[in-house]
């Protein structure tokens, strides 16, 4: 048991026999005999819906310990997404709600740790900025404004606006949770000897 007071993002809690993962937590003090109040954002692991309780600071909830494994992707089916551990070959599906923001950037063969329950899955640690690379969009320009925009599509299929100079072919980075370009990825150099 844990205190409301000392929840932190990542954490994992069991309220009414379901499980959810803090996504944002946010302590108010309170003021003469108003008593302050923790507003959390919580995900519950198996639907992948929302949910916003707010705690008296001193209340206590159920933290659950989670173990975290390295399991690869290796494909998806409507609404769930099969991952292997690398160590014994078992595979899991999971639901794609568990997966979330970052399912468009999935690729086979993409290794992540996934955190587990008992043996059931509670969320995947994904990368914040992931590289992709542009399938298509209209021809570069090099225009003097640095604030256009243009549409363009991933190889994933999914659309994001990225500025004018990037053309069809290019590498670039994303912001996973909004989809929003960030910038350019640099080529790696390679040592000459």
């Amino acid at each position: 048991m844990v205190l409301a007071s000392d929840l932190r993002q990542g954490m994992a809690l069991r309220i009414e026999g379901q499980i959810y993962k803090v996504i944002d937590v946010e302590s108010k003090a309170g003021a003469a005999k108003m008593g302050g109040v923790v507003k959390t954002k919580l995900i519950n692991a198996a639907s992948g819906r929302m949910w916003e309780p707010h705690f008296r600071p001193q209340e206590k909830v159920e933290d659950l310990e989670l173990t975290r494994r390295t399991m690869e992707f290796l494909y998806s089916e409507s609404d769930t997404c099969t991952f292997m551990r690398p160590d014994t070959f078992e595979q899991i599906d999971i639901s794609n709600s568990i997966v979330a923001a970052a399912y468009p950037y999935l690729r086979s063969g993409m290794e992540l740790p996934m955190e587990f329950f008992g043996d059931q899955p509670i969320s995947i640690i994904f990368p914040e900025v992931v590289d992709a690379r542009v399938a298509d969009t209209a021809a570069p320009s090099h225009s003097q404004q640095d604030n256009a925009w243009k549409e363009a599509t991933l190889e994933n299929g999914h659309s994001i606006r990225v500025p004018l100079f990037i053309a069809s072919g290019e590498l670039i980075r994303v912001e996973v949770s909004s989809g929003r370009y960030i910038e350019r990825a640099r080529a790696e150099r390679r040592r000459t000897a």
